[in-house]
């Protein structure tokens, strides 16, 4: 028997929002992400909107069965992985998904390297996705149509028929570089128009890459000296210039060098009786060493 409801029927939406327990997540997200406001203001528009439509389905409204399908485009280390695993979160908690799961894969896992190949491994993979969110990273990759030997195009054709038949139950997010996204979309018209949701992930700052650096070193029980910080504001700064820059993950790499300078500074030093502030403190010179301050080569990968 279907339910009818008067205009004048009430609804609580602090009772609803409170009980599906997405704040939390919203939470986690800001305190584990330096800077990303607009991705941050762009995942609550989507869990707003997503909330209504059960809201509305609830009562018997015509949902608009809301577009899950994302496509995550920006440089590497902004995040994209991080905000991936939060939206299933807030999928599942929303109940658009059953499980919650992230699956991160690349074309590697759905493309095969002969005919009769790539069928089973794409199928494989989505079976193991079902219920969650399948993130696949540097999507781009997927389509070669130069190369008429290539099986992109088959997984891509698979993957289109998934999400458009078991949208209920598979989440699929599209990530890589903002351009080579773009020409991707305008590639395959029928993929774009499954994406719905496109979030634009921007590059951190140097003053943003510092704060990363200060939480990444507290979450492995280590500090800056009181003048290093300043020496690793001015290596983010260059090494942003340099090729192969990968924003928070540059950073990740460059702090595990100077942890690495930091404790072959202490062994050759020759003393042996060590305080713990000798072991948690990074000295600016842990991160002068670093090539980007002792070399005039071009093109540095970071060190």
């Amino acid at each position: 028997m279907k339910h009818t409801f008067s205009d004048d029927t009430l609804v609580n939406l602090q009772e609803e929002y409170d009980n599906t327990q997405i704040q939390e997540v919203i939470d986690e997200l800001e305190q584990e992400l330096i800077g990303l406001t607009p991705v941050k203001t762009r995942i609550r528009e989507i869990a707003a909107l997503l909330l209504i439509d059960r809201l509305r389905s609830n009562l018997g409204l015509v949902s608009g069965s809301p577009g899950l399908h994302m496509s995550f485009t920006g440089s590497p280390g902004t995040g994209k992985t991080t905000v991936a695993m939060k939206m299933a979160d807030i999928l599942n908690r929303l109940g658009y998904i059953r499980r919650g799961h992230l699956m991160t894969v690349t074309r590697d896992d759905l493309v095969g390297q002969y005919i009769g190949h790539t069928a089973p491994k794409t199928k494989e993979v989505l079976k193991q996705a079902m219920g969650g969110v399948l993130f696949i990273d540097e999507a781009y990759y997927l389509y070669k149509p130069d190369n008429e030997r290539d099986y992109g195009a088959e997984a891509i054709e698979i993957l289109l028929q998934v999400m458009e038949n078991q949208r209920d139950d598979l989440v699929v997010i599209f990530a890589g570089y903002r351009d080579r996204m773009e020409k991707f979309y305008e590639s395959n018209p029928g993929l774009s128009s499954r994406v719905t949701n496109h979030v634009d992930f921007p590059d951190y700052t140097s003053k943003e890459l510092l704060q990363i650096a200060k939480l990444m070193l507290e979450e492995q029980q280590y500090r800056f000296a009181p003048e290093a910080d300043e020496v690793l504001l001015e290596y983010a700064e260059r090494r942003m210039k340099q090729p192969h820059f990968a924003n928070a993950r540059s950073i990740r790499n460059a702090i595990d060098r100077a942890r690495m300078r930091q404790a072959n500074r202490i062994f050759i030093s020759g003393d042996r009786i060590l305080t713990k502030g000798d072991l948690v403190t990074i000295q600016s010179e842990d991160i002068l060493k670093s090539r980007l301050f002792t070399s005039s080569a071009e093109n540095i990968q970071g060190s």
